[in-house]
């Protein structure tokens, strides 16, 4: 199911068929994908563990009936997904139980890297979880990550400093970005 599109990119939900677990796993089981996503843990090693992945993302975001969740990336004229875009609540400071608190983020293969399309998806995402409600959507970047706080720059999202209140406590630069007033 379409989520989304945007002038270049359709962000839709992930798939079973074998060219979307073969892109999963190429992008969840590349380190430089994973260094910045729990410090490397989590990473695939093995192929099988793709429809794993899938079913456990299916599984985590099925109570929010399609407002929020995990989904691929794809550009409009072909080629291979390039990646993930998500709008999630944050897990707090056990690391598990979802807070309040709404995340954006990215992740895509390095073969997509350079070419705007996380901003163009992390925007288009933003529109439609302002739309739907959210107030204010953070996104938390591992310190170093400088990529994706350039991201962060160029949606307009203000930067919070380090903080430590989700994913169990672990060391996070927030950035920030509120809803526009509505009409």
């Amino acid at each position: 199911m379409t989520v989304v599109t945007t002038e270049r990119l359709v962000i839709r939900d992930w798939t079973d068929t074998p060219a979307d677990l073969e892109r999963i796993y190429a992008i969840y089981s590349r380190p430089e994908v994973m260094r910045w996503l729990g410090g490397g843990a989590g990473r695939l090693t093995d192929p099988a563990e793709a429809a794993e992945r899938l079913n456990s993302w299916r599984e985590r975001y099925a109570p929010y009936a399609g407002r929020y969740g995990i989904w691929a990336v794809e550009v409009r004229d072909g080629g291979p997904v390039v990646g993930s875009v998500l709008v999630k609540p944050l897990p707090g400071g056990d690391g598990v139980t979802f807070t309040e608190d709404i995340e954006v983020g990215w992740h895509l293969h390095p073969d997509s890297w350079g070419h705007g399309y996380a901003t163009e998806a992390a925007r288009a995402v933003l529109h439609r979880a302002f739309a739907a409600g959210d107030s204010r959507v953070y996104a938390v970047v591992a310190p170093g990550n400088e990529a994706s706080m350039a991201v962060c720059r160029r949606l307009g999202m203000t930067h919070l400093g380090r903080r430590t209140d989700w994913y169990g406590g672990t060391e996070v630069e927030t950035f920030a970005l509120d809803a526009p007033p509505r009409a």
